[in-house]
Formats: structure tokens, sequence, C-alpha cells
């Protein structure tokens, strides 16, 4: 099972201020004992083929690929016509994805909106992925559908936060080889569920992985499910991000159900938010995951 990092707490560095570019991320991660990156869509140089191809052979220098690609559609804008930019949007980066190596594409539905209903916005985000589908499809790409909670650059929390109406709009989309779920476990952490019993009910559908972790500083789960969420960032401040392995995550429950259904994806870790230590956790992290997918037989 190959392992991936993500250089979460380094975004704003890298596509707000530049202080940080693609190069000195890949020259970070030489030392992390993984097998591939993640990207994310607004560091990518995706209007200059020369750069892509150039990025897509530096990684493959370091005998790693670029498998998986983080990208943040808003499906469910009220007019139509936004809706569809969004769709046309994907595709661009759809097209992109041969060009530095990536299979596995993420798509999410969209922010939640106080203006736009469960139903509305369900059959929306539907429709739009429905619509990439024939061009994922050409393209050898797997479009995956994260259980999220929002994105960085975003206003609200994910429409599809809460399982009920993620699982709802897995059944509006319906099975598609070229579509899949991207399992993120501290996201059910988030807003106080349980990421098991996310993960048993779409386990068979689980191509990717998120791994992350979630610990309380000054807080209590139960203190979590009576917290309104922040509005503007969609997950409580009594919950930290860690180093996998250190927080509420049950790797052992997580790795066994996978190994149970012949999972054998890519797993990206995602750090937290503060860049001073994100490249020591992101490599403690790997040290953990390498040891427990032994253990669960899952290499």
């Amino acid at each position: 099972m190959p392992l991936a990092a993500f250089p979460k707490c380094f975004l704003h560095a890298m596509c707000v201020t530049h202080e940080m570019s693609v190069d000195d991320w890949l020259d970070m991660a030489a030392g992390f004992d993984v097998d591939g990156y993640e990207f994310y869509w607004p560091f990518t140089p995706h209007e200059n083929p020369v750069e892509m191809e150039r990025i897509r052979r530096r990684a493959e220098d370091q005998k790693r690929s670029i498998p998986m690609m983080c990208y943040s559609p808003d499906f469910t804008k009220p007019d139509a016509e936004g809706r569809a930019a969004e769709v046309e949007a994907e595709k661009v980066a759809i097209r992109a994805c041969p060009m530095l190596g990536v299979k596995y594409l993420r798509v999410l539905s969209g922010q939640r909106r106080p203006e736009v209903s469960r139903a509305d916005g369900v059959r929306w985000v539907a429709e739009c992925i429905h619509a990439l589908l024939p061009e994922a499809e050409k393209n050898g790409v797997t479009l995956i559908l994260e259980n999220h909670y929002k994105d960085t650059f975003w206003s609200f929390p994910e429409f599809a936060q809460h399982r009920e109406i993620f699982l709802e709009l897995l059944d509006a989309i319906g099975t598609h080889p070229n579509f899949g779920v991207n399992f993120d476990p501290s996201n059910s952490v988030i807003c106080g569920e349980d990421p098991i019993a996310l993960l048993d009910a779409v386990k068979h559908r689980v191509v990717s992985m998120h791994a992350s972790d979630r610990y309380f500083e000054g807080g209590t789960l139960e203190d979590l499910v009576k917290i309104d969420a922040n509005p503007n960032t969609g997950y409580a401040g009594i919950l930290q991000h860690g180093v996998v392995g250190k927080g509420l995550n049950d790797y052992d429950r997580i790795f066994s159900t996978l190994k149970s259904v012949g999972f054998d994806g890519w797993v990206s870790i995602e750090d937290g938010a503060d860049p001073l230590v994100g490249a020591q956790d992101i490599a403690e992290s790997a040290v953990f995951l390498r040891e427990k997918m032994r253990q669960h037989g899952l290499r």
C-alpha cells in the first residue's frame, strides 16, 4: 500500500505568499519515507506543460510519483452558470493530470451555503460529477469524493460534511469505474461523528485515503458535540491537528477494515497547520504508518 505526503501546513506559503516553491517542497520531502506526493491545484503550474513535465521528472528522479491531486470544486453555487463554470474548470484539471502522472483527482460537494437546501445541493452536486465522468474516463483519471470539512480558502464548511448527506450524495452519484471515495477519518472526528461508522458504510468504495489525526486541547468529545462549528472554519478550536498515531483515530480498526475489503490504494499524509513543525510531523507520521501497515499486511 503506497504512501504519499501532502504539504497542508505549507499551503499559505506556496499559494498566497509564494515564499515556498514546489521545488522547495520536493527538496524538503526528499527525506520522508514516502512513495509519492499529493499535489494541490493552486500551486500546480498547469498552464505550463513544460514545467509540469519537469516537475514529474523531478519526482521520478527521487524514485517517486505524483498519484493524487487535491482539487476543490464548488458545486453548490445557486446559479447554474456558476456550477457549469466549476465543471469546466475541473475538466481542465482532469486534462492536466496525465502530464504529472496523477491518477486520482479529488472532487468535493461545495460550500454549505445557508440558502441552499439539502435536496438541491445533492441534486446539483450529483449532476456536476456526472458531467465530469466522461472526461475522467477519457484521461484515465479516477475522481475521488472526500468526506471533507472545508477547503483552506472557502468561506463555509463542506455541504456534505456529515455522514448522512455524504452517503445520500454517494447514492445519487452511483457507481462508475472512474469514481470512488477518498476517506479521511479526521474529518468525521471534526464534526463529532464516528469515522469507523462512515468507513464501514463506504469501505467497498474507498480507493484512496488521507491519513491524519486529531487531539483535544481543552475539551472532550462531549464538548465537541455541544459546540457549534465555527462558520468560517467548520471545526471547533478545541480540536487540534497532530502526528498520525498520537490522536483520536484508531488506525488498527481503520487498517483492518481496509484490509478486509482488499484495499491497496494510496494513503496520503496530511500534516497540521503549523509550518514550524510540519516537516517533522510528516516524517513521524510516515514512520507510524509504515509500521501499522506492516502489522496489518498492507505493504
